[in-house]
């Protein structure tokens, strides 16, 4: 079972964390920076983090260079992420 979370990103925020959800997108701040990936590999270990989920079990599908993302996590469905994720 893989299921889709949207993600909004905020890059260089004071600390990872999550700000909130705006409709079905999930409102994230990263510390790191938007450069050479940074930030989408500082995404995909905060939300494995977040979820208590191995980081290959969440993968970037879409918005590799953009502020608008869209990830892949197996294993968990819908409701379990929106519950996980308050």
């Amino acid at each position: 079972m893989n299921t889709l979370l949207k993600l909004h990103v905020t890059p260089r925020g004071s600390k990872n964390e999550i700000t909130g959800w705006r409709d079905d997108t999930l409102c994230v701040k990263i510390t790191a920076p938007p450069v050479e990936g940074a930030a989408n590999s500082a995404i995909i270990k905060f939300i494995a983090d977040s979820l208590k989920i191995r980081k290959s079990q969440v993968e970037l599908v879409s918005g590799e260079k953009s502020r608008e993302k869209v990830v892949s996590i197996s294993g968990l469905s819908d409701a379990d992420i929106k519950s996980l994720l308050k």
